[in-house]
């Protein structure tokens, strides 16, 4: 499938206003990577895009897989700090109501690396796959295990938690492909939306 490229200039504006040269050089491969693949990503394509020389990369960084890996572990480990603060407190109606607007709120901001997320675990180099995928198992377990927690006591009806869990895994991360700032519905309007759909998904009627 073809790769619709985004103009560059506005995000070399954007990029050189940020805080630091390395949060500028993440924010670039981010980007590209998301575009164009990691393997169709060069160095010379982040240094012109934060607008520098290829050889000052090498100042602030090892190998462009230190970007990948940076942004594939922090991508996860958001997702699970997100997840143990929206399921601190509350029924467990309520915590799931949570951890799914929480979800979709990184979703709905993180596109560009739920795509790098979602497409490029192969090209991490171990042991960081590895890692990635153990964040992933945790994650998904976190949620199975709150479905659980509802269904032993009363709240939640379903035959299976785990593919529950899944399910509503797999709406939230969908909302990064087709979300957009200009849409007709905000971010706390979807996550809302999805909070009720993700309860009706358990056996929940939504308050």
């Amino acid at each position: 499938m073809p790769v619709t490229m985004r103009p560059m200039a506005p995000h070399t504006a954007q990029l050189r206003t940020a805080p630091d040269r390395k949060v500028q050089i993440r924010q670039a491969a981010v980007k590209l990577f998301a575009e164009r693949g990691f393997y169709g990503t060069g160095m010379e394509d982040i240094a012109a895009l934060v607008g520098i020389r290829a050889s000052s990369l090498y100042n602030h960084l090892r190998a462009k897989q230190d970007l990948l890996c940076d942004v594939m572990l922090t991508t996860m480990r958001e997702l699970l700090d997100g997840f143990r603060v929206a399921t601190a407190s509350g029924t467990s109606a309520e915590r799931l109501g949570q951890a799914m607007e929480a979800h979709v709120r990184y979703h709905a901001t993180h596109r560009d690396e739920a795509h790098i997320g979602n497409r490029e675990l192969a090209s991490l180099q171990q042991p960081e796959r590895d890692i990635v995928r153990e964040l992933r198992r945790e994650y998904a377990r976190g949620w199975q295990a709150l479905i659980d927690t509802g269904v032993r006591d009363g709240t939640f009806h379903t035959r299976s938690s785990q593919l529950a869990a899944y399910a509503l895994l797999e709406m939230g991360i969908g909302v990064a492909q087709w979300y957009r700032e200009s849409g007709p519905m905000s971010v706390d309007e979807i996550a809302l939306h999805y909070r009720d759909m993700a309860l009706r998904q358990v056996g929940v009627t939504p308050t």
